[in-house]
């Protein structure tokens, strides 16, 4: 990790910030994880089984299309500026897809469990998009497959449970492209069921009459507002490590 001696006053604080975020992402789950994981149990046996079986599906699709598709190019890898200035760009790129993901989310709520189901593939999307960007935008070339994985472990750390988070870090942080070594493997049926629990959770009453449109446009403004920081706190932990790999 790079010596703070060496850094610019926001290099410093970005520092600090993503070191802090990490050692929080290690703790063991308090009562309130708890809790909501007890919660979670009980939502997942009285929602439709068609709502499970359409997450399900569609994690398969996406993964499949992340690792090996090309439907997700992006620009190209930025090859200049300083972290401030590609965080800048990262921050505003992040303001115009949550904007997008709020109003996709508010006109599903507004049409009930159809197209509350159709929104969880369309949310996806935006969020794996948004993640091919901020890639590109710390430097990185998205067509890399390792640099494909490394944005699935960005994905699974964002929406893990208290429990995973440890686990999730740790295999993120194996997963460095440029790291020696094989990364530790994706455990695909673990990655579907944590997304899948975190956001059930977080739109449930999106599938409710009258109030499933202003959930639906909260929800998904701070699901991608979520997986954006995580993303950063990510890149960051990775900025620094390679200015100083020691």
């Amino acid at each position: 990790m790079a010596s703070k001696n060496n850094l610019t006053g926001y290099e410093n604080r970005a520092l600090t910030t993503a070191l802090t975020w990490r050692t929080r992402q290690q703790k063991r789950p308090g009562v309130w994880d708890r809790t909501t994981r007890a919660t979670q149990d009980r939502i997942n046996n009285i929602i439709p089984e068609p709502v499970h079986k359409v997450v399900t599906a569609v994690m398969k699709q996406m993964t499949q299309a992340i690792v090996t598709g090309s439907g997700w190019m992006t620009a190209r890898p930025r090859s200049e500026g300083t972290l401030q200035e590609r965080e800048l760009a990262v921050r505003n790129l992040m303001k115009t897809y949550r904007t997008t993901a709020s109003i996709e989310g508010g006109v599903a709520g507004a049409g009930g469990f159809v197209l509350a189901a159709v929104d969880l593939p369309a949310l996806m999307a935006i969020k794996i998009k948004l993640l091919f960007e901020i890639c590109a935008l710390y430097g990185h070339d998205s067509r890399d497959p390792a640099e494909r994985l490394f944005i699935l472990r960005i994905f699974h750390m964002a929406f893990s449970s208290a429990r995973q988070r440890p686990h999730a870090l740790a295999a993120l942080e194996a997963s460095y492209p440029d790291k020696e070594g094989e990364p530790v493997e994706l455990d695909w049926r673990q990655f579907q069921l944590e997304y899948r629990d975190y956001i059930d959770l977080a739109k449930l009453a999106q599938l409710l009459p009258v109030v499933g449109a202003p959930v639906g446009a909260v929800a998904n403004w701070r699901l991608t507002t979520h997986v954006a920081n995580t993303a950063i706190q990510a890149y960051r932990l990775r900025w620094f490590n390679e200015a100083d790999p020691s």
